[in-house]
């Protein structure tokens, strides 16, 4: 039976057990009076893990891992600020519901905040993604309620008796505006877009490129949007008349997505005009669901690749700032879908172009998605076509979108290294 509590009246102690893990969803879904008040309690806890994806919030900082053990599975995000001192679990976005109910992976304790739809019923709001696997794993579902959050329906439902104890109540969102895209983003967003026909459905991230990427559709018509999160670009589209999910081959008519990254006019358009279905990443990052998707063109990005195809999105200069994430998925997801194309986006170098983000070798980096996978490369210098190309080509066409200054000596690498012998 669901026990109702106020904010001010919330003890962690009262169902805290000892070596629990205490999990939350992602970015937006996070219930910020609730992680803060677990946060202000932390010195009363023992033995306590913080299990987390992307967060967006100021909730975790470096010093709490004097009283928790932390369990990250992204480092982007604020997430970035305790990856120094954080145990990263990598796992495709696909796997984290099964890892979840196997038991791979524990929540014992799981936070959420929801929005009353009627009686017995709530919604998640903003966020689906592998919440309802974190409740069907966890022990304890402590939810806040939260009057703010929009009305959202499919995989976002929480029925009353899934929740054990009800916390009253706070209505902060954490905000998430479309950062403004740099004219370099610009350039490599057309790059990308060129690649992708009318009638295709999209997928895309947050952050400055997709948001180029998708300004820059604004002349395309009748595209589809099936993605792990969606932001107030996406009402943009939909206004445009860019975005008409008439031609995707299923959930016609609709935007499927497992997250709302935006704000209030994001949140308002979805719960005004019910085009936002909100799924679970069973459902946004399964590949049969993607091979019945028609042209279906999945955007991704990475920190940086070898000229054999080999593409790191999880570490850079030796600190942890990305994911394994969805990428791996939605890689294979363009490729099963009939029209499909898969493609990773980036500019060519780093720090003020004095490091190539087109390397000879990873070398102990993380392969994030191996080089059999991969199908279109994109900088601000071209396209590199790799779907069933040989090795020493590979890195031809590799180089020839990597920045001018560093194409010597990468194609030097090619003769030193003894990759393509």
């Amino acid at each position: 039976m669901t026990r109702t509590i106020d904010l001010k009246n919330l003890n962690f102690l009262e169902f805290l057990q000892e070596h629990d893990v205490v999990a939350w969803p992602q970015g937006p879904g996070e219930p910020v009076a609730l992680t803060q008040a677990l946060v202000a309690q932390r010195k009363s806890l023992k033995n306590i893990s913080l299990f987390f994806g992307l967060t967006c919030s100021q909730t975790l900082k470096p010093e709490l891992a004097d009283d928790f053990k932390l369990l990250a599975l992204n480092g982007a995000g604020t997430s970035r600020l305790v990856t120094s001192v954080a145990d990263m679990v990598p796992a495709y976005v696909s796997a984290i519901p099964s890892l979840l109910r196997s038991g791979y992976l524990r929540a014992d304790v799981v936070l959420i905040q929801v929005n009353h739809v009627s009686k017995g019923l709530y919604s998640l709001g903003v966020i689906s993604d592998f919440t309802q696997a974190l409740m069907d794993q966890a022990r304890v579902v402590v939810a806040l309620h939260n009057p703010s959050l929009p009305i959202t329906h499919a995989d976002a439902l929480v029925k009353e008796g899934d929740i054990d104890i009800f916390v009253k109540e706070d209505d902060f969102i954490l905000d998430l505006p479309d950062p403004e895209p740099s004219e370099m983003d610009r350039k490599i967003a057309q790059n990308v877009v060129d690649l992708i026909p009318d009638r295709a459905t999209i997928q895309l991230g947050v952050g400055t490129l997709p948001v180029a990427v998708a300004q820059a559709l604004k002349n395309h018509k009748d595209l589809g949007v099936h993605s792990g999160v969606v932001s107030d670009v996406l009402v943009d589209l939909v206004k445009w008349g860019v975005v008409t999910n008439s031609h995707k081959g299923r959930d016609l008519g609709q935007t499927v997505t497992g997250g709302l990254f935006g704000t209030r006019r994001l949140r308002d358009f979805a719960q005004e005009t019910g085009l936002i279905d909100m799924r679970s990443s069973e459902y946004t990052h399964q590949l049969s669901v993607a091979a019945q998707i028609s042209k279906f063109h999945t955007i991704n990005s990475a920190i940086e690749i070898d000229l054999t195809g080999q593409v790191n999105s999880e570490v850079a200069a030796g600190r942890y700032l990305g994911a394994v994430g969805g990428q791996v998925d939605f890689v294979r997801s363009g490729i099963a879908s009939p029209g499909g194309r898969s493609i990773i986006a980036f500019e060519s170098t780093s720090l003020k172009g004095q490091q190539s983000r087109i390397v000879a070798s990873l070398g102990k980096r993380p392969v994030s998605t191996g080089r059999f996978e991969v199908d279109l490369v994109v900088t601000e210098f071209g396209v590199a076509h790799l779907r069933g190309c040989p090795l020493l080509e590979r890195a031809k066409r590799l180089i020839a979108i990597a920045h001018p200054e560093h194409r010597e000596s990468l194609q030097q690498a090619v003769f030193e290294g003894g990759t393509f012998g």
